[in-house]
């Protein structure tokens, strides 16, 4: 590594280092003073209030953004007081251009992109989908207690099967309280199964149905026959419903990881679209969120170095102002994949790719000494570019 590399990184981390930590630290603050009367109801211990803030890191990292606004502040930062000294035009009187002076910090955008990609694929999600049973579980005897799914109906189109669960838990293969029907084709009942339990054999991939009866229908939809199912349980093979696509139907995508999303869109592709539209943006959000931290950089980086002590205060606003704008708009058109509104695997993408665009537009402003404000201005007079 270059000493100009080098001492650009040293100029860039200990602000970002400062802006990332102020950041959490002030979440903290207003998180904790607002579930502070939670932990005192459930008599939580320093350990486990301390352990729960640790599992929320990651979805703090990326989903507040904490990452990428550290990046943009200390960005901004950093140029602004180095353009003030005027090293930024010492370096390009140099013969260092733009481009290279930025080469360390793109450098940066890239690696916490990767990061960030690495904690969007499952440490954030699992963050942001226990957080609203994190603080129950710490009440004592509740430790490790899993949610009760209750009153759940499945519905196998591909096979024309309904489902109906009266008790069931996420990651167990046991079902309690079980009603199957099965249809024809063209939707009459063939047989329903009533049965107390059910339990699934991963090996097998097969059911057994316990304690209950079979009830066969004839066409014009009576009862025929019933029989009682035996005392060894009644087995089904060959069936594809497995226990995890039986509740997955009933979590929420934005606590589902990468893996978990395609396996859930691979199981249940017989469901109408807009029931998988969700999913499907949330699968998108996962690859595109991270891109938000290069996105930072692009926009504070050119905007960070001034010619002018003028011109400060205005591209330290636009670059603010520009980086706000993108997350409504990110949580809008988020609202708008999840509701089939717009293409699920496009909407997420949108303000990323429109944020690189304007990364992209300034930087070649910059590159060559221009000022991006003279796009809107109609007798704009490009200055001339700086010597080296």
């Amino acid at each position: 590594m270059k000493l100009l590399d080098r001492y650009v990184l040293r100029s860039f981390l200990e602000p970002f280092l400062i802006c990332t930590g102020g950041f959490i630290a002030i979440w903290l603050m207003f998180d904790y003073s607002d579930k502070s009367n939670d932990f005192i109801q459930v008599r939580a211990s320093f350990p486990q209030v301390a352990g729960y803030y640790l599992t929320q890191l990651p979805a703090l990292l990326l989903y507040d953004h904490a990452i990428a606004i550290g990046l943009l502040l200390a960005l901004l930062y950093s140029l602004s007081t180095m353009s003030r000294r005027n090293e930024i035009i010492s370096m390009i009187t140099a013969g260092q251009s733009v481009g290279r002076v930025l080469r360390p910090l793109l450098g940066i955008g890239v690696l916490m992109s990767g990061f960030c990609l690495w904690l969007n694929w499952e440490h954030a999600p699992q963050a942001a989908g226990i957080q609203k049973t994190a603080i129950k579980r710490m009440k004592p005897g509740k430790k490790g207690e899993k949610s009760i799914v209750t009153a759940h109906v499945f519905r196998n189109r591909a096979d024309d099967r309904t489902w109906y669960i009266q008790k069931l838990r996420p990651g167990s293969n046991h079902l309690t309280g079980v009603h199957i029907t099965q249809q024809s084709a063209d939707g009459s009942i063939i047989r329903k199964y009533y049965a107390d339990r059910a339990l699934f054999d991963p090996a097998a991939r097969s059911w057994k149905l316990m304690d209950g009866m079979i009830a066969h229908f004839t066409a014009a939809g009576d009862i025929d026959t019933t029989d009682r199912l035996p005392k060894g349980g009644h087995i089904l093979p060959d069936w594809s419903e497995t226990p995890w696509r039986i509740a997955s139907s009933q979590l929420d995508p934005a606590g589902l990881s990468v893996p978990e999303l395609r396996a859930y869109l691979r199981s249940n592709v017989d469901f109408p679209a807009a029931q998988l539209a969700p999913y499907r943006a949330h699968l998108a959000d996962r690859f595109a969120l991270p891109l938000f931290c290069l996105v930072a950089v692009l926009i504070a980086a050119p905007l960070g170095i001034v010619f002018s002590r003028r011109g400060i205060l205005g591209s330290l606003f636009a670059a603010l102002l520009i980086f706000v704008a993108l997350i409504p708009a990110r949580y809008l058109l988020m609202a708008l994949g999840k509701g089939d509104r717009l293409p699920p695997f496009l909407a997420p993408w949108l303000p990323h790719i429109v944020g690189l665009g304007i990364g992209l537009v300034l930087l070649w402003f910059r590159s060559t000494s221009r000022d991006a404000t003279s796009l809107f201005r109609k007798s704009a007079v490009a200055p001339t570019p700086l010597a080296g």
